[in-house]
């Protein structure tokens, strides 16, 4: 008789609570992805003016970018204020990290690109996350080979700087680069549904770089690729 006594409606309203529950999750995640382009755009507007500043002090900027993720935001875990000190500060040192290639594109005279590739970067990360939240396909086990992926085209763009200098190579990793992270969004959002994060924070920075190395990636496609002249 036990299984004509459950009690269904609790089921149902805890289905809901949990569903509920990952709605507002996702809101937030998204709120602090729309702040933490926010804070990129003001690091990369205000550092503009001191373009060779900052590529005089790329390196230092660089690894402070890289002590703030996998220091800064972890030690930071668990501690509401200082999780967001440290998001936003890295998205602003992302934001000034930008400038150099910016400066470029609009001493060439190719500023317009500059919003040509945000909105296209915007388009393809949404297409991609309203996949990911929709399909019934399991994504979870992209994980390693990503990750694989990832260092693969780290080091074949650190060869291609040092030795080969070759524009066709770093076409193809640009391209590469592209593909790479429309995957990852595709990872991460799905992920982000599922409840795999703790703090939104956490996984605002995860698609927050996912949407960075798309902007940048298509910012080189379509300004330096792009030059007919």
């Amino acid at each position: 008789m036990a299984l004509y006594e459950r009690d269904y409606t609790k089921s149902i309203d805890d289905g809901r609570a949990l569903e509920a529950s990952r709605v507002e999750f996702m809101k937030k995640t998204y709120q602090l992805l729309a702040a933490s382009m926010l804070a990129a755009a003001v690091g990369a507007y205000l550092t503009l003016p001191f373009a060779q500043a900052v590529v005089a002090y790329r390196w230092p900027i660089f690894f402070a970018e890289l002590a703030i993720l996998f220091f800064g935001l972890g030690l930071s875990r668990g501690k509401p204020g200082l999780n967001l000190v440290m998001l936003f500060a890295f998205t602003f040192l992302t934001g000034v990290s930008l400038v150099p290639l910016l400066g470029v594109l609009i001493g060439m005279g190719k500023g317009a690109v500059i919003g040509n590739a945000f909105l296209m970067t915007a388009v393809l990360f949404g297409a991609l996350s309203l996949f990911a939240i929709n399909s019934r396909s399991d994504f979870s086990s992209w994980g390693k080979p990503l990750f694989i992926t990832l260092i693969i085209v780290i080091v074949a763009s650190v060869v291609n700087l040092v030795f080969f200098h070759s524009t066709m190579l770093e076409l193809a990793i640009t391209i590469g680069v592209i593909l790479l992270f429309s995957l990852f969004t595709i990872y991460d959002t799905q992920n982000i549904a599922n409840g795999a994060y703790d703090s939104p924070v956490d996984a605002a920075v995860s698609l927050y770089i996912d949407f960075l190395n798309l902007f940048t990636a298509l910012l080189e496609l379509l300004g330096i690729f792009g030059d007919n002249d």
